[in-house]
């Protein structure tokens, strides 16, 4: 089982790769499964490809419940 969280994108690289915030921590994720993505839409990654976007709603609302869970561990 694996629990995924939401990520944001922050740029996309000409390398097909982009930025996503992870509540705070930045990571390098290749975008060659994704087809399209835009600076500003969640992401859900395993193993460093982006795999679907996810609602923004839907990522902040996961994000706040991790929060709630976790408290301090996810800004």
């Amino acid at each position: 089982m694996c629990v995924a969280v939401p990520g944001e994108i922050l740029t996309l690289q000409p390398d097909g790769t982009a930025e996503v915030d992870f509540g705070g921590t930045r990571r390098s994720v290749s975008l060659a499964l994704l087809g399209d993505a835009a600076v500003g839409e969640f992401v859900i990654v395993h193993a460093g490809f982006a795999l679907h976007k996810v609602d923004p709603e839907e990522a902040r609302e996961t994000l706040a419940l991790f929060r709630e869970v976790l408290g301090d561990v996810i800004p």
